[in-house]
């Protein structure tokens, strides 16, 4: 396959990834729709409908922050206020979106955890989307440093690559599957997400020592610092962890 991948259909080229990233959301939405009929939701439909406003707008406002901080490089023109806006990070909408989630419940006084239900659309839209990252190549900054690891890959620019977003593809899919275990488990309310919170913070931790990153504070990029931020955040759930297991 060539990379990156640009289907013409009716002699106009289409942007995979733009169609995916919709499809993400149209079918993680959908899931969760379904997910929600065939589950005794302890939250009533109103404060339901708060608590995703809420995950929307942090999710929005922390994704341009995110996707801002990780290359930060700003000019006032016309072009670079539009790269401004379209700069996005997934680990800043999964960040901010937990932020905006327990924002909105402290306002309608919402004291019910939430995340379970959102839990697998988001590991669906996710994985959707980095398929659309990884048939872009080089046009997503989701590659990797030049390796000679047999899973290197040619992503557009005739040199061998970690292909970040392949890895992640599989990770998911065994996360999607470790967490459907654990659900069999009758976690406590709330645990099912912090878990994948947890998992998919710490991967993306270690796989961005892969990548070619720029911009470093202490020789870690701003996601890894946001990973770090997140895994604090969630510190009493590891340590809890920890404790089960040692016992």
């Amino acid at each position: 396959m060539k990379f990156p991948f640009e289907p013409v259909i009716f002699g106009y080229e289409i942007n995979i990834h733009l169609v995916l990233e919709y499809l993400a959301f149209f079918l993680g939405y959908r899931y969760y729709v379904f997910l929600r009929k065939r589950t005794n939701d302890t939250i009533v439909s109103s404060n339901r409908l708060s608590i995703i406003l809420g995950a929307a707008i942090g999710a929005f406002l922390g994704s341009r922050i995110m996707g801002f901080l990780e290359n930060p490089i700003f000019h006032l023109d016309a072009r670079s206020i539009l790269d401004l806006f379209n700069a996005k990070t997934i680990m800043g909408g999964l960040f901010g979106g937990l932020l905006g989630v327990e924002i909105a419940k402290k306002i309608i006084g919402e004291k019910e955890s939430s995340g379970d239900l959102f839990t697998f659309p988001i590991v669906l839209g996710i994985f959707i989307g980095r398929i659309g990252c990884f048939l872009s190549g080089t046009n997503e900054f989701t590659y990797g440093k030049q390796t000679t690891f047999f899973m290197g890959m040619n992503l557009g620019d005739s040199i061998k690559r970690h292909p970040i977003a392949l890895y992640e593809l599989i990770f998911l899919i065994f996360l999607f599957f470790l967490l459907k275990k654990l659900k069999t488990k009758k976690l406590k309310n709330g645990l099912l997400f912090q878990y994948f919170m947890i998992a998919y913070f710490t991967f993306r931790f270690f796989v961005e020592f892969l990548k070619p990153n720029y911009f470093l504070i202490f020789e870690i990029s701003s996601i890894q610092i946001l990973c770090l931020i997140c895994l604090l955040y969630y510190n009493k759930t590891i340590l809890n962890l920890f404790v089960k297991n040692a016992s």
